[in-house]
């Protein structure tokens, strides 16, 4: 797929379940001084205050939408982890978002991409080089992106106080991350909401009977919020809509 042509972005911060700023339209690359508040009061948790890394609950999750692939901002303290990197030529838009966050590059402590396509991925090369954090991927996934910062997660490890589950079927090294403390879960392709709750999308997709298993394992985590790459997210009785998208799935 060739995403160059896009260039329409939206930036929505959110803090937990809640809309802290506003949406802003516009070209594919604002300036450092575009029209975005400055967040003033504390996004408030997701959930529960349970500890993270550092002592320190996961503070709320802001939402950079590139119109129609999303990027995740997770911050904890003065720390973020951001969690997909969109299209290319997107680092302008997620610097915003940092900004919006009250955060910059040097907040950003781990990059974690859900897989290698180019929505997700593809402005790897750009950002790569503004953050002195880690970066890391699916292990099956590692060697399509041809970059040597990048380091394997496999289903199970824990990073930044959150939990890698791997989630293949999409890719073959495709992961989503879960917050155990307020159950966020971001899900980057193996759930979609563009219309309704759904899984990944079989065009686009290597093993749908692998992802479909991967959509039931993510059932039966204690999921509070569904933030998909692909449509808006889901934070109300986002663990009834997913077990009954599970239960559909053969």
């Amino acid at each position: 797929m060739d995403f160059s042509g896009i260039t329409r972005r939206r930036l929505l911060v959110s803090g937990g379940s809640g809309v802290l700023g506003l949406t802003v339209v516009g070209c594919s690359s604002p300036s450092p001084s575009a029209s975005l508040p400055p967040t003033s009061s504390p996004a408030s948790p997701a959930s529960s205050s349970s500890p993270g890394a550092g002592g320190e609950a996961l503070g709320g999750w802001n939402r950079v939408d590139l119109d129609f692939v999303s990027v995740y901002i997770l911050v904890r303290g003065a720390e973020a982890a951001v969690v997909d990197l969109g299209v290319a030529n997107s680092a302008p838009d997620i610097e915003a978002g940092l900004k919006a966050a009250g955060m910059s590059w040097s907040s950003v402590k781990h990059i974690l991409l859900t897989h290698k396509h180019a929505d997700h991925a593809g402005s790897l090369p750009t950002v790569a080089p503004l953050v002195t954090g880690s970066i890391h991927t699916g292990a099956a996934d590692v060697a399509a992106l041809a970059n040597a910062q990048v380091k394997p997660l496999d289903d199970g490890a824990e990073i930044f106080g959150l939990r890698v589950i791997g989630t293949p079927g999409h890719t073959a090294g495709h992961i989503s991350i879960f917050d155990p403390s307020t159950g966020v879960l971001v899900a980057g392709d193996a759930l979609r909401t563009v219309s309704g709750l759904q899984g990944a999308d079989p065009k686009y997709t290597d093993d749908t009977a692998r992802a479909n298993r991967s959509v039931r394992a993510l059932a039966e985590l204690p999921v509070r919020t569904i933030l998909p790459g692909h449509g808006a997210p889901i934070t109300e009785d986002a663990a009834g809509k997913l077990r009954k998208l599970a239960d559909s799935l053969t």
